[in-house]
């Protein structure tokens, strides 16, 4: 029979394991649920196809890639009461006034945007701008032009959301496909209540989200800026 072993070094190895299992989960980020299917399907064949390394190698990488572009990391919001923070990671392209696709319905007058550019090596997730209740989800078929033009915002496929706050202000969100994107996830519906910073969407692959603020909001952040989903705050509106 073994013998027992010596006091604490169970413990010291126990919590040794436990401490690296916890640098792991804080460093490498667990992956969105839709990323699923495309990591499971070149994994499988890399699994099948283990002894020829020209299909193993090519669909390890394959299984390996989509596990890192659906990669979900955690993100701490603001709690400044009224900040709009950005839905995505990625660049600030555009900070400007335009009018707001109609389907927000929040009017015909140019509102200010921020609009932000997912490249390919972006977390693709989208975040909640801003706590408060859905008003109206819409998708409206479109183009596939490249999401950093300017005409992406009208022209291209998107999906649009409306939220009412809690103070009564409309901020509106679109999630817009881009060049090589042929998916649009939104999970939000009417009459959701959303809490700021939790994932509500998912576009695949490459795309562009913009938010319009009421009028008169001022944005904080500019052209060029990086943004962090969920953290960077693009305007307050208390």
């Amino acid at each position: 029979m073994a013998a027992p072993p010596v006091d604490g070094v169970l413990t010291e190895h126990t919590s040794g394991v436990a401490h690296v299992v916890e640098l792991v989960r804080h460093t490498v980020p667990p992956m969105h649920p839709a990323g699923i299917p495309f990591v499971a399907g070149p994994a499988a064949v890399a699994l099948v196809a283990r002894r020829h390394r020209w299909i193993r190698r090519p669909a390890t990488a394959l299984a390996l890639a989509s596990a890192t572009f659906f990669r979900h990391p955690a993100r701490v919001p603001p709690t400044t009461t009224g900040a709009v923070v950005a839905p995505a990671d990625g660049e600030i392209t555009l900070v400007d006034t335009a009018v707001p696709p109609a389907e927000l319905g929040l009017g015909d007058r140019p509102l200010p945007r921020v609009s932000t550019f997912l490249s390919v090596l972006d977390v693709h997730v989208q975040r909640v701008p801003i706590a408060g209740e859905v008003v109206s989800v819409t998708h409206t078929p479109g183009r596939f032009l490249s999401a950093d033009l300017p005409a992406a915002s009208t022209d291209n496929e998107r999906t649009s959301m409306r939220i009412r706050t809690a103070f009564g202000v409309d901020v509106g969100v679109v999630q817009i496909a881009g060049l090589i994107a042929r998916r649009i996830v939104c999970e939000a519906r009417p009459g959701d209540t959303l809490t700021l910073g939790a994932t509500y969407g998912l576009i695949r692959f490459g795309s562009r989200v913009d938010v319009y603020l009421p009028e008169g909001a001022a944005p904080l952040v500019l052209p060029g800026q990086r943004a962090v989903g969920a953290e960077t705050v693009l305007a307050s509106l208390t």
